[in-house]
């Protein structure tokens, strides 16, 4: 795979990911591209095909997986979740640092691969904070909920394996959190940067 080194970045849900990777898009316009990802699951309303994830049936993600197209994927609450070769071959060929935004059982695959990614994860302060940021959004219900927090448990405690990831953020100050996870792709950033100069 030709292009800057893809970025993977782990994390239970509620740890602010999402929230870093706004601020570091925002910062640098047109340095990061985010690989699609796959889905069996329903469009949430608003979330567009192809944007926010390519929607597709079960047999259609199944038969693209057997064939070998897939990098990762995961299955969470009865939906299928993955990441296609394609999907980040598209953003590298656009000369752009490939973000996947993946679960702990997806990076021990990746691991598989020859992506060589910059692999890092962002971690809630506690499992109370984390309970305290998901109960805030609103948006689960009490089951899913308790799921999730199950998840962010185990993935906690799988990530703790030593040199599973370059770089384990503690998200308790945005701030701090986002300028070590700006330090530790600068160097990937300026590449990238000077390469579009040439």
């Amino acid at each position: 795979m030709q292009g800057p080194r893809p970025v993977v970045l782990s994390g239970p849900s509620g740890a602010g990911k999402s929230t870093l990777l706004k601020k570091l898009f925002k910062d640098y316009e047109n340095v990061f591209g985010f690989s699609v990802s796959h889905t069996t699951r329903q469009p949430r309303p608003g979330e567009v095909n192809g944007k926010d994830y390519h929607f597709v049936t079960r047999e259609e993600m199944q038969k693209e997986i057997d064939a070998g197209e897939f990098i990762e994927h995961a299955e969470f609450s009865g939906n299928m979740y993955g990441t296609s070769k394609g999907a980040v071959q598209a953003v590298q060929a656009q000369n752009q640092i490939c973000v996947l935004d993946i679960d702990i059982q997806g990076v021990k695959n990746i691991k598989k691969t020859e992506l060589n990614p910059i692999y890092i994860s962002v971690q809630p302060p506690s499992i109370e904070i984390l309970e305290k940021r998901l109960r805030d959004r609103k948006t689960e219900t009490e089951e899913s909920l308790q799921k999730r927090l199950t998840a962010a448990r185990v993935d906690l405690e799988l990530s703790k394996e030593p040199g599973l990831f370059d770089l384990v953020i503690i998200n308790d100050d945005l701030e701090k959190a986002y300028s070590q996870l700006k330090e530790v792709l600068l160097e990937e950033i300026k590449k990238t940067e000077e390469s579009r100069k040439s």
